[in-house]
């Protein structure tokens, strides 16, 4: 008989880490090749973590809720017979070379804290709080005892404490005492005062009476309150509206989306039509496809547009459009089609909501003429498109002005005014405009 490893498979150039959210096999059941043991998530997307071998999971190395890096081994699957030599041969293809551990220095003060480590009882669980093996791991490295880590708040489900609710809480424990431990430890003829940092100041507690409703948030929901709170905080948010005529682009899908359909079996919609346009912006002005990494400006080379997406339970996830200056606009409409698809129903691949270079989200889908859209980071601009509206306009003709019927829509656009000003989110939006105005009602797709 042998062990097999199962490891946290590589998900995309861009996902480090996954969360489990649930576990389809329990200790002792039988797994067949490439039959799910387990389920993760990673940013906004769900899928299932496949057996390589036919074995039987005999242990499990995290909890739900527990982090787990791209590489890092979460389950053992006992195997035989023909299984074993596969798992072996598995196991040898995928294991690290091995090289000798540098030898280290330990000083006095370090043996202190060692031993003070592993004087610390064992961490348990129980019927109140249940601690996963990675949590007693890091509990027991950090020196922290039982009754320390029953004062740590948990974020998991029913409270759990999980891996970046232990990180955070020792780098917050760490961070005053380390400058007691060595000034105890090493001597100091410094008789500089010692600053003592200043309390967060926190959160006034909201409070619920009786007729309330508690709502637990969903995890994508709480990720997306952090991405939000996050833009906000790292991004000088500044708009700029301009109001476009598309009348030209209405009459012309209304032209051809019958023939669009009977013929590709899809929908002509006007999102292809905005993105194509955004595209030609974009290369029309490169300093909006960019990222700001400190005090440096990261120029993309690829125009790759998110496109915001309405989930069935009310989220937003945003897939993402790659080279999309690259398509023609048949290409475009099926591309679109293929990512709205697949986001409704779950099927997205983390690649797919990974690298974007700029987003644009259609407001006007739920009604809104406009609205000022939090930017997607790392991104420095996004454009919200707002609803169709028939309205009456001053048409300029040679022969002098009209008030006539046309469709128009106001576009909305939100960017980083650290690095873009004024002119450049006004000509970038500018431009679309033109794009948009300037569509030839004799083009075919």
């Amino acid at each position: 008989m042998a062990k097999f490893e199962l490891k946290l498979p590589k998900m995309g150039e861009s996902v480090a880490e996954a969360t489990i959210t649930s576990w389809l096999k329990d200790i002792g059941d039988t797994i067949e090749a490439d039959e799910a043991v387990l389920e993760i998530a990673t940013d906004k997307v769900d899928s299932e973590v496949p057996s390589e071998v036919d074995g039987i999971l005999v242990e499990k190395l995290f909890e739900a809720d527990d982090i787990v890096q791209v590489g890092q081994t979460i389950a053992i699957i006992e195997t035989e017979g023909e299984g074993a030599a596969e798992a072996a041969a598995l196991e040898a293809k995928t294991a690290p070379e091995s090289q000798p551990e540098p030898v280290k220095e330990v000083t006095q003060v370090e043996q202190t804290v060692t031993a003070a480590k592993e004087a610390v009882a064992p961490i348990t669980s129980s019927g109140e709080r249940f601690y996963s093996p990675l949590v007693k791991n890091i509990a027991k490295q950090e020196g922290i005892s039982q009754a320390e880590l029953d004062t740590v708040p948990g974020t998991g489900k029913d409270g759990r404490v999980t891996k970046n609710d232990i990180k955070a809480y020792i780098e917050n424990r760490g961070a005053a005492p380390k400058t007691n431990v060595t000034l105890s430890a090493v001597e100091t003829s410094s008789s500089k005062p010692v600053s003592t940092p200043k309390p967060q100041k926190e959160a006034t507690p909201v409070v619920a009476s009786g007729d309330d409703e508690i709502i637990e948030m969903s995890r994508m929901g709480k990720l997306i309150a952090k991405h939000m709170v996050d833009s906000v905080q790292t991004s000088a948010h500044v708009q700029s509206f301009i109001e476009a005529d598309v009348t030209n682009i209405w009459n012309w899908r209304n032209k051809h989306k019958n023939t669009f359909k009977a013929r590709e079996g899809e929908n002509l919609t006007f999102t292809p039509i905005f993105m194509e346009v955004v595209a030609k912006a974009l290369r029309d002005y490169p300093m909006m496809n960019i990222s700001v990494q400190g005090d440096s400006i990261i120029k993309k080379k690829h125009i790759n547009l998110g496109m915001a997406a309405a989930l069935p339970d009310g989220n937003l996830i945003v897939p993402v459009i790659r080279d999309a200056d690259q398509l023609n606009l048949l290409g475009m409409a099926k591309k679109v089609n293929d990512l709205a698809s697949r986001a409704r129903e779950g099927q997205l691949k983390p690649d797919e909501i990974q690298d974007g270079t700029y987003t644009v989200t259609n407001v006007g889908t739920f009604g809104s003429i406009m609205g000022t859209p939090i930017i997607n980071q790392p991104q420095v601009g996004i454009l919200a498109l707002g609803a169709i509206r028939k309205v009456p306009a001053v048409i300029e003709t040679p022969e002098g002005d009209f008030i006539g019927i046309r469709y128009r829509m106001f576009m909305s656009h939100s960017y980083d005014h650290r690095v873009v000003n004024g002119a450049l989110g006004g000509q970038f939006v500018k431009a679309v405009k033109d794009y948009l105005e300037a569509w030839d009602m004799d083009r075919e797709i």
